[in-house]
């Protein structure tokens, strides 16, 4: 079974100009496969995928452009991976999955240092360092976490990235298969939601993390944070005499602080999937939830986004698969808040804003609770 292990990473400042210099060479040439596809469509000519492109880079491009020989002095496994990158970017947009690829800039994008195991002694892993080709042993912050190459296991590939002026590494190691949990109690249903993370059909309900006080507090600096990076910008953009470098520090200041919120929001999620899972319940059941209509209304749309319900049911469903435990998705128009879960019977006049639900069978029930035990009870579902 291949799992991926992502720790933060500590470099030397030679290992800094390294990684800097690799995403620099990635991300322009992952703009390149854009701005020569674009270029051919308006001359008329046919769509050129990525090993064509490689072809054309290395014969034509380069012989023809001497100035750019900076690209080769990266590694050629993670340039070549950004130009599939590129190429299933603009696949996905032929299928309609997505739209048009758009350019990668240097501050803003998630350009990512792909690598992978060559022979034997690329890729080596130890308790507090580990080994990348081209790069050398690299130090972690996080010792432990990642399998080390002395126990048998080895790494496939992976990926360095840099995010708030902090890196990272992933690493895909294959690892053996776990045994299927042995189920420990009966069933359990989730409710997601925003005013409540998740409600289980035990009675147990977990926080919107985005309402304490830590929270609050990371975002107002936030917004004024925020204020001050756009008065500098407007100053620079007027002809003030703001200068770039202090504009840098700003911006990464902005940077560093959405990282921590989102930090502390994964790490809530994380923790919350793990106290679901470690009972061991015979199955999961979950609902449907359509986030990308959740986020039209402009009056919920921030809160919906800011609880991470796709992410959730991603990190579960990888989770449950991991540890052999079946999640079952209800029918996606499945009326789990509406329906009494004392009789059955379908409950009229229930609002949105109702934090109860009350049935003529005399059952009185917070509506959360009540979707999660009818999670629990459906007999027509999905397993993912």
């Amino acid at each position: 079974m291949y799992r991926s292990f992502k720790v933060e990473i500590d470099p030397t400042p030679e290992q800094i100009t390294k990684i800097n210099k690799t995403l620099g060479v990635c991300r322009f040439v992952y703009n390149l496969f854009i701005a020569h596809n674009k270029e051919r469509y308006k001359n008329g000519e046919s769509f050129v995928n990525g090993n064509t492109f490689a072809v054309w880079l290395n014969n034509e491009f380069l012989p023809n452009n001497p100035e750019y020989s900076w690209i080769k002095e990266v590694s050629s496994k993670a340039v070549k991976r950004s130009i599939d990158d590129a190429d299933a970017a603009f696949k996905h947009f032929f299928k309609g999955r997505c739209g048009y690829p758009q350019f990668k800039k240097k501050s803003r994008s998630d350009v990512k240092m792909y690598f992978y195991r060559g022979n034997s002694i690329d890729c080596k892993c130890q308790r507090h360092r580990i080994k990348i080709p081209t790069i050398g042993w690299i130090r972690l912050k996080e010792k432990g976490y990642i399998p080390t190459t002395d126990s048998g296991l080895y790494i496939l590939s992976g990926r360095i990235s840099k995010r708030a002026g902090r890196y990272f590494v992933s690493a895909m190691v294959d690892v053996p298969d776990k045994e299927p949990a042995v189920a420990e109690t009966e069933g359990i249903g989730v409710h997601l939601g925003v005013k409540e993370l998740a409600v289980l059909s035990s009675g147990e309900s977990y926080e919107n993390i985005n309402k304490i006080a830590k929270i609050k507090k990371l975002e107002e600096r936030l917004s004024r944070e925020r204020r001050k990076l756009s008065r500098k910008l407007e100053c620079k953009k007027h002809g003030g005499e703001t200068q770039g470098k202090n504009i840098e520090k700003q911006r990464l200041k902005v940077q560093r602080l959405y990282q921590r919120i989102s930090d502390i929001r994964e790490d809530h999620i994380n923790k919350t999937i793990a106290e679901i899972v470690k009972n061991k319940p015979s199955y999961i059941a979950i609902a449907d939830i359509e986030v990308n209509r959740m986020v039209l209304d402009r009056y919920t749309a921030k809160a919906v986004r800011n609880q991470r319900l796709r992410e959730f049911r991603e990190k579960l469903t990888a989770k449950c698969h991991e540890y052999g435990i079946e999640l079952r998705v209800a029918p996606k128009y499945f009326r789990s808040a509406s329906i009494c879960s004392s009789c059955g019977e379908a409950v009229k006049g229930v609002k949105l804003s109702d934090k109860m639900i009350r049935c003529k069978c005399g059952s009185v029930m917070k509506k959360t609770l009540n979707a999660s035990i009818n999670l629990r009870n459906m007999t027509a579902y999905t397993v993912v």
